[in-house]
């Protein structure tokens, strides 16, 4: 019998989880790993070769590194569920005009999902994953992410979406450390080619970060559906021709084929009548935001006004804010203007480093 009972760490072959479950070996667990195949890097014109959660290469590294180490490795095939939900969504908000978190989607309703059905069946008490953040359990009772030790690296924005119920039977072995910590770990275990691995910042199934190509990709006919529309300043002026409202995100400032004498943002997208809005830098800026689909964490209402750092963006610093639960959004007045707050992009509230919460801007 093992020290402390049978956990599943989800190793997707990178230094992180890899990192993670040796630890949690060495810590008296009985880990046991599982790989989740999400998407197939050939079907969206890439390769086994690619670096990522999904390519050939990184299943085998899992599996080796578990071999090495004497503990069981699984490979769990979610690309069915995964692309009927993730993918589907993604499409769907660049089609509605707005620009999705399929991370956040993917950590609440598939990855937590498939882990916790198949640690039932292993009988495991317990999952891991290599993100850097905390867990504990609040005076109130209430399981609690707080941010990773590593400003840098915390991941904490991407996990507002997981339930109590999960969280209760969660461990994030990586919370207490910096990146540089758990590289020097990888290196001290013998692994330098794993301590080396480079990292992936991209959306797993957009593995060259080009969204546009992968909507062609995946909607026929998309450019002939859509058509070319109008680039519009707020009163209405047309000043130009876009290539079609998905390709913007709210910000954009790159890439938008128009000169007008000074810098122009994409401000606003209307997806009935395929006009994109252009502004200033102060026309992109409001000093309020509304939120729905809301998954509280640390409390389990906020009906009362509470100060909070509210972050708009998986790299924004956070801005303080007040947010207040009326009904099932969450109104959130900002102390001094913010720019680019894009619907459908996750906003996520802050107590000090408590996760109090968040939901999708509206």
């Amino acid at each position: 019998m093992s020290k402390h009972g049978r956990i599943l760490v989800a190793m997707s072959g990178g230094v992180d989880s890899s990192v993670a479950s040796v630890m949690l070996h060495e810590q008296g667990y009985e880990v046991i790993g599982l790989t989740m195949k999400t998407w197939d890097y050939a079907s969206s014109g890439g390769s086994s070769k690619e670096t990522g959660c999904c390519s050939l290469d990184s299943i085998n590294d899992a599996r080796a590194l578990a071999v090495g180490y004497g503990f069981p490795h699984y490979i769990l095939d979610i690309r069915s569920e995964f692309g009927d939900f993730v993918i589907d969504n993604f499409v769907d908000e660049y089609l509605a005009g707005r620009t999705p978190n399929p991370c956040v989607l993917c950590n609440t309703h598939i990855k937590w999902d498939a882990l916790l059905k198949r640690a039932d069946k292993l009988d495991c008490e317990f999952i891991a994953t290599g993100h850097y953040a905390n867990i504990r359990q609040h005076d109130n009772g209430r399981y609690v992410i707080s941010k990773g030790k590593d400003e840098n690296k915390d991941q904490s924005y991407v996990l507002w979406g997981v339930s109590q119920q999960n969280l209760a039977r969660t461990k994030f072995p990586l919370g207490s450390f910096a990146k540089s910590e758990i590289r020097q770990m990888a290196m001290d275990m013998g692994q330098l080619e794993l301590a080396n691995k480079s990292e992936s910042y991209e959306i797993c199934f957009v593995p060259d970060n080009d969204y546009r190509a992968f909507l062609r990709h995946k909607v026929e006919d998309l450019d002939e559906r859509i058509g070319k529309g109008n680039f519009v300043l707020e009163d209405g002026t047309v000043v130009g021709q876009h290539q079609g409202y998905p390709f913007y995100t709210i910000g954009q400032r790159k890439g938008l084929g128009i000169a007008l004498g000074q810098p122009m943002f994409v401000t606003r997208i209307d997806a009935k009548t395929n006009t994109v809005v252009l502004g200033t830098q102060n026309e992109l800026e409001k000093k309020q935001a509304w939120v729905k689909n809301l998954n509280l964490i640390k409390y389990a209402n906020i009906n009362e006004p509470l100060e909070a750092v509210t972050k708009i963006r998986y790299k924004d610093s956070g801005a303080q804010s007040t947010i207040q639960q009326m009904g099932e959004h969450m109104k959130v007045d900002f102390t001094h203007n913010v720019s680019g707050i894009a619907p459908g992009q996750s906003a996520v509230f802050y107590e000090g480093n408590d996760l109090l919460g968040g939901g999708f801007l509206m």
